[in-house]
């Protein structure tokens, strides 16, 4: 029995992950979409009469074809408008750059963009499959005459697998279909919707990697413009990435103003002893003012996933292309040859005085056997021979049609469809030339709404050790008790954006702080006996006294390990602190409580001679005598 449910487990896990792979997850290579989406598109265009549509009525029924609820429905919809190439608008489908949410669904609207129903759409290419409960047929995909995988991108998590692929610019793509098609070498880049500046020196067909920086300007010295984002970041996330930046002392800023509404503004102001040209690098390494992207390409391709370089995906769309063009085309030829024939038969009929021969014909089958021995002398005039159905139609011609029959019209009408014949003919001899004028129209008609927003050029590789290792001074006022980058008096710390600050104070405490801007350190009555980074290296000498016994003891530690803000104890409390140092050689002179018949009243004492151990450790004693006072050689 166990193993009886080890293998219906297995079976239906398999099941599971297959039918999240294959129809919900990972788009498929012929159209570029996830099933939600190709639902929703094949709704909205059995819908599709010009007029707008309340996205809740699309939604409602598109639920016909997709059994995963109105939710889902809903967000791809409104993801599948933002990409900006199908669906238009009217109303708040959210912010792509702030990541703001949709309004409800119920007021907002949408419709087939031209675009959309121009290269997506034709029943006669399209192979349908019955819908979840049968009631309805469903496209197994669209017949699209655009690489929409590459335009639009996708990402998805599936079992086991995921998939992330760039959206690419639109007039580039087609412009890389053409080249395929006459033979030239293409290359494709990512062109991101939220603009920003890319190095796509490693991105190897979509195999690589890419980097992203955003656009901004120096507007002054003293003031930085972010004007476009990063792929897969927000203006809140960006600016959350610098203020936590900022916090952590990697760099220094006054103030963020954030006015981004159609376009993204972000304003950073920088405080007094900092320019811009100094925190650029520091923006780049420690904010999401760059990101590197790592493209994953999988997709479903004959009802298995597979991966593909970008150049073997526009490939196939391009093959593919041509294939619906030259079936199009076959279809148009044989609709005009059969107009053709219609036309020529009806003038057969009516110039010919044919239906003389069934005047007198009492029943219709012997009506179809003489207009059939009629016909039989013209089948040379004709493209096949006529059918029953043929008949019928000549049949069901009204008297007055053919008493009014203009001759001379029907033979230029004739003339007007071998022409159009002629020419469809010509397209076929040439599907390559076809598929490349083709194109050029797609460009022409809708080139200039999609420009080029990412900007290329080849960025430099931060050195992360030399920004880790800028060197910023702070300083620390014995007198104020303040430490931070904004006291310029006292005792100067030369430190690096990613130190720490140790803080070790006399009442035998200690703290670990992020560079600071100006922090108050004597709260509470505490006094620093030592201020510096906390490099996890140096060794601290502590000499202490216990208040009942008041003998010495010596102790030696090492600050290893640490929580940030957390206050630790290196003594225990009521310990009275004599001697603080990092100096382990310098010798101190201890002076005992005199007492009576004393001979050696004074000792010479180097830490040199104790261990260094732990931070909690207890210190060694020095004498068995009571410590009056320690004084520092001169």
């Amino acid at each position: 029995m166990i193993e009886d449910v080890k293998q219906l487990m297995k079976r239906h896990y398999l099941k599971y992950a297959s039918y999240v792979i294959l129809e919900r997850a990972v788009p498929r290579i012929e159209d570029g979409l996830k099933p939600v989406q190709r639902r929703i598109l094949h709704t909205l265009m059995t819908m599709h009469d010009g007029k707008l549509h309340k996205v809740a009525n699309v939604v409602g029924q598109t639920m016909a074809y997709h059994p995963h609820g109105d939710a889902a429905i809903y967000e791809a919809l409104v993801n599948l408008s933002n990409k900006g190439y199908l669906l238009d608008q009217q109303g708040n489908f959210g912010n792509i750059f702030t990541g703001d949410a949709a309004a409800a669904a119920r007021y907002i609207e949408t419709r087939l963009a031209p675009l959309a129903v121009e290269t997506l759409f034709n029943p006669d290419l399209t192979t349908t499959v019955a819908s979840y409960d049968s009631r309805h047929q469903e496209p197994v995909a669209l017949p699209s005459k655009i690489p929409l995988l590459l335009m639009q991108g996708a990402e998805g998590i599936a079992v086991g697998m995921t998939t992330q692929i760039l959206p690419h610019n639109f007039v580039e793509l087609l412009q890389a279909q053409i080249a395929h098609l006459e033979g030239r070498p293409f290359q494709l880049l990512p062109d991101f919707p939220t603009g920003g500046v890319m190095d796509a020196s490693n991105y190897d067909k979509g195999k690589g990697k890419v980097r992203l920086r955003v656009g901004l300007e120096v507007k002054d010295p003293k003031t930085i413009v972010i004007s476009d984002i990063c792929y897969g970041t927000t203006t809140e996330s960006l600016i959350r990435s610098i203020d936590e930046a900022a916090k952590k002392g990697k760099i220094k800023l006054e103030a963020i103003n954030d006015y981004t509404a159609e376009k993204v503004e972000i304003e950073l102001k920088l405080p007094r002893g900092h320019y811009a040209d100094d925190v650029l690098e520091a923006l780049y390494h420690f904010t999401e003012c760059e990101v590197t992207l790592h493209p994953q390409m999988l997709l479903i391709k004959e009802a298995l996933p597979c991966e593909m370089n970008v150049n073997e995906i526009l490939e196939f769309n391009t093959q593919q292309l041509q294939q619906y063009l030259k079936k199009e085309l076959e279809i148009e030829r044989d609709h005009i040859i059969e107009k053709i024939f219609q036309k020529t038969l009806e003038q057969i009929f009516i110039e010919e005085r044919l239906y003389k021969h069934i005047e007198e014909k009492a029943t219709l089958e012997a009506i179809h056997e003489a207009l059939e021995k009629a016909l039989k002398p013209f089948h040379h005039l004709l493209s096949r021979t006529p059918e029953h159905e043929d008949r019928e139609k000549l049949l069901s011609i009204p008297i007055r049609r053919i008493s009014r029959y203009d001759s001379a019209q029907t033979q230029d009408d004739i003339k007007a469809l071998q022409k159009q014949l002629a020419k469809v003919q010509k397209y076929l001899k040439d599907v390559v030339r076809y598929s490349i004028d083709y194109l050029q129209g797609l460009i022409t008609k809708y080139g200039d709404n999609y420009p080029r927003r990412t900007k290329i050029q080849s960025l430099e590789v931060i050195d992360k050790k030399a920004v880790e290792k800028q060197a910023v001074k702070v300083h620390f006022d014995p007198e104020t008790g303040f430490v931070g980058t904004k006291v310029t008096s006292g005792q100067l710390i030369e430190c690096t954006n990613f130190d720490k600050i140790l803080c070790i104070f006399k009442d035998g405490t200690y703290q670990v702080i992020n560079l600071p801007e100006k922090q108050y350190l004597h709260q509470d009555g505490r006094q620093a006996v030592y201020i510096g980074v906390a490099d996890k290296q140096t060794v601290f000498n502590v000499l202490y006294r216990e208040p009942k016994s008041r003998f010495g003891f010596a102790k030696r530690f090492i600050v290893s390990q640490f929580m940030l803000d957390k206050i630790y104890n290196y003594l225990e409390e009521g310990i009275e602190l004599l001697h603080f140092t990092t100096d382990s050689d310098a010798p101190l002179d201890i002076l005992f409580v005199p007492i009576v018949r004393q001979k050696v009243g004074q000792v010479t004492f180097k830490f040199s001679s104790v261990l260094v151990k732990g931070v909690t450790a207890k210190g060694i004693r020095i004498a068995n005598r009571q410590v009056k006072k320690v004084i520092i050689p001169k």
